[in-house]
């Protein structure tokens, strides 16, 4: 494959991406530099196509290689496009998913390059979240003048990989000063504020203005502490100059592809950078946008954060479902499982988005089924084609791609909205979300979550969109319980502030911020050879 790719200057080429606001980084890969969005030359032209799913399996169901065919089925049909993908976490390539770069013929290359340190951004997200981890410590050590409640410090650490063991540590041990002993703990990247931060920003200031504004917890008397009161941001920008820039790369066949950023959809807003969805706007007809696993995570936070953030909307969507995943959510029953892709399409039609169904084919899927999976989509008013991107690449994604835009010919502006309004009450915000996305019939708050939304509101911080820190396998906080459940409880169990990306993140179930490996990772089966040649990612 390496030996197929284009050079990089020729995909630049081929989204007409002057010289100046480029930068190559080798023969394969390349920074878009942020003087383009400011250049009047270039304005919004393009349509937005979301990417997002039914409830998948732990494997996943193919979104990103859906996202990946779609953007070269429109490229095969001679449309000008570009993909806006995630950055892929560490945890994942090593723990059960794998790599996040898609698979056969439908792929973002260089794949192996990408899945792991591809050009830094990760690890200087990483850095700058650890920085002001530093820094709030040292102003313990160093008497501690803006009064910090060692105790109610709620900065963690970070690092992109899966570690169950430092869930929870104790700091400082040899030292008897202030905040000594103090608990903490460590998120995988993909869960820091930075990374949300770093895909919602809309350009350097708006970086500053973001990192200025994070609160690592509150004084002795209750006020909020910010990132600039430590005078961290300065510093965080200096490591965050180059990670803010998008990767400019190619799919399988030399489509042009973006990957920025990587937060992830469970625990996070799920999607790739604003900036980079911005310059795709500006550059190209079509963007292809992956959301993070399914309607209720990445698409709802997409509407409802991403969407309120930035005014990008989606002129379509596309709702990825496979055989198995209907299986899965049937608990081996096929037709059992069909209400989960029920409940999916409701949740998309809810937000107004015209919806095209990509089923996606897996080798042992029968035609029977396949059949069914259609008929079911057109039953709920909802048009579908069959997904081959894995084994035929864009050509196996011709179908989907005409659909998709003769969807949006059909309707070019669609009345696209989010679900609430963010003058609504953070607790009601949370209330829509799990009653009319989830299926929920109730939302329980223990007395620590009340607590803390209370506070925040005090704070000024009452109108910012919710996140809501869920399982990827249920519609409900409940991993077990599948298809599409009702009659049930959401339990929010804690909340936490970003104040810097701007969002209340809300944890239900047995959510966790810091992922373990299973009993047989990935790192067993990923090696590189004496040449150096990467394998097994």
């Amino acid at each position: 494959m390496q030996k197929t790719l284009l050079p990089i200057q020729a995909v630049a080429h081929k989204l007409d991406l002057p010289e100046k606001y480029f930068e190559p980084l080798g023969s394969q890969s390349g920074k878009a530099k942020l003087e383009l969005l400011s250049d009047p030359a270039f304005k919004r032209r393009g349509k937005l196509i979301i990417v997002t799913a039914t409830t998948p399996t732990p494997a996943g169901e193919g979104k990103t290689v859906t996202s990946i065919s779609l953007t070269q089925g429109l490229a095969h049909i001679g449309k000008k496009v570009v993909i806006t993908s995630r950055e892929p976490s560490l945890g994942p390539v090593f723990g059960m998913k794998g790599g996040a770069a898609g698979g056969g013929l439908s792929q973002i290359e260089p794949s192996a390059k990408i899945n792991l340190h591809f050009h830094g951004d990760s690890h200087a997200i990483a850095s700058a979240h650890n920085l002001l981890a530093a820094l709030i410590d040292a102003h313990l050590f160093h008497s501690n003048d803006l009064h910090l409640d060692p105790e109610r410090i709620t900065w963690p650490r970070t690092i992109d990989m899966n570690d169950r063991a430092l869930r929870r540590i104790a700091l400082s041990l040899d030292t008897k000063k202030e905040g000594s002993g103090r608990q903490t703990g460590f998120i995988i990247t993909a869960a820091s504020e930075i990374m949300a931060i770093v895909a919602l920003a809309k350009d350097r200031q708006d970086l500053r203005r973001r990192l200025d504004s994070i609160v690592v917890g509150v004084t002795r008397d209750g006020e909020p502490v910010s990132a600039r009161d430590l005078g961290a941001t300065g510093g965080m920008m200096a490591l965050l100059s180059e990670a803010i820039l998008p990767n400019l790369v190619q799919t399988t066949d030399g489509t042009p592809a973006f990957v920025h950023a990587g937060p992830f959809g469970n625990i996070a807003h799920g999607t790739s950078s604003v900036i980079s969805q911005e310059m795709g706007l500006r550059l190209a007809d079509y963007v292809v946008n992956e959301c993070g696993f399914a309607s209720d995570l990445g698409a709802e936070k997409y509407f409802d954060i991403v969407m309120q953030e930035s005014g990008i909307i989606p002129a379509a969507a596309v709702l990825v479902t496979t055989v198995q995943s209907m299986c899965n959510q049937g608990e081996g029953d096929f037709e059992r499982g069909l209400p989960n892709l029920g409940k999916h399409i409701e949740i998309l039609q809810k937000f107004g988005v015209p919806t095209i169904a990509a089923i996606n084919r897996f080798p042992a899927d029968t035609k029977a089924d396949l059949n069914r999976l259609a008929a079911y989509c057109a039953e709920h008013r909802v048009d579908s084609a069959l997904s081959e991107g894995f084994a035929k690449g864009g050509p196996g994604a011709k179908d989907l791609a005409e659909k998709v835009v003769k969807a949006i010919a059909q309707n070019s502006a669609p009345a696209v909205h989010s679900l609430y309004s963010l003058d609504e009450s953070l607790t009601e915000k949370i209330r829509k979300v799990a009653l009319q996305i989830y299926g929920a019939s109730d939302v329980n708050f223990s007395e620590q979550a009340k607590a803390k939304l209370q506070q925040f509101t005090e704070w000024g911080y009452g109108k910012l969109p919710v996140c809501i820190a869920k399982t990827q396998y249920s519609l409900s906080d409940d991993p077990k319980r599948l298809g599409a459940p009702v009659g049930w409880t959401l339990n929010v169990n804690n909340t936490s502030l970003s104040a810097g990306a701007g969002f209340v993140v809300v944890i239900s179930g047995n959510m966790l911020l810091m992922p373990g490996l299973p009993k047989v990772s990935r790192a067993s089966s990923i090696d590189a050879d004496d040449s150096g040649a990467i394998s097994g990612v």
